[in-house]
Formats: C-alpha cells, sequence, structure tokens
C-alpha cells in the first residue's frame, strides 16, 4: 500500500483481482441476448403450467389423503365420529382428492396450451429475428 498527496492505492493479487469482478458483475446491468430472452419465455409458459398442476396434485393428494385415513385409522373416531360415519365421510372425500389428483395433467395440459397461445406472438418474433 502506498501513499500518494493523500490517497491510497492498493495492488490485488490475480485470485482476488478475479473474485473482485465475479462480485462485481453480478451489480453491473445485465443485457440479455435475444437467443436468452427467447429461453426465458419458453421457460415461464412451462413453468407456469407445472406450478398450477403440481399445486392441484399436492392439494389432491393431501384430501385423498385425509379421507382415506377417516376411513383406515382412528382419525374419525378422534374427531368425534362413529366408524359408519366416518367411513361415509371418507370415501366422498377421498374421492374428490382423487378427481383432483386426476385433473392435475389436464389442468397442465390446459394451462400449457393457453400460454402458449398468449406467448406465441413475441416467441414468433424473436424466433424470426435470431433466424435471420
Amino acid at each position: 500500500m502506498e501513499q500518494n498527496d493523500n490517497s491510497f492505492q492498493f495492488t490485488y493479487s490475480a485470485v482476488q483481482r478475479t473474485e473482485v469482478e465475479r462480485i462485481r458483475s453480478k451489480y453491473m446491468p445485465q443485457e440479455t441476448d435475444k437467443l436468452e430472452q427467447l429461453r426465458r419465455l419458453d421457460r415461464g409458459v412451462t413453468r407456469k403450467a407445472q406450478n398450477w398442476a403440481i399445486a392441484l396434485g399436492i392439494l389432491g393428494a393431501l384430501i385423498l389423503g385425509t379421507g382415506m385415513s377417516l376411513i383406515m385409522t382412528e382419525l374419525g373416531a378422534i374427531l368425534g365420529m362413529s366408524v359408519e360415519l366416518s367411513m361415509a365421510v371418507g370415501v366422498p372425500v377421498g374421492l374428490v382428492g382423487l378427481v383432483l389428483v386426476a385433473l392435475a395433467y389436464p389442468v397442465y395440459d390446459r394451462v400449457l396450451k393457453k400460454e402458449r397461445r398468449r406467448i406465441a406472438p413475441e416467441i414468433l418474433r424473436l424466433s424470426e429475428e435470431l433466424m435471420q
């Protein structure tokens, strides 16, 4: 470290300089190229459809599990239900959960198609620019 006219100069080693540049690049404005924009748009379409399907599948599995628990365990007794009432409530609850799980893929497919229609003009515009 040297001192000239009330200022300091410090020389970093190559390893330190590389790390400083790596950290600095995180905070610099990022310029995205058109191919990266195209990839991001495509990922966004599938990610939205996946999120909806996963959420519906998880919800359905939880409801299905609750129905099964009412039928097969003492959950009904803990909740103050008789065995017959527990069975009568557990079967429809389980069926509702089963239907929700079964709807996960059709919901995925529908959301995917809807999002593709919505984003298609932008995807086509970017792909045309990249192909020229």
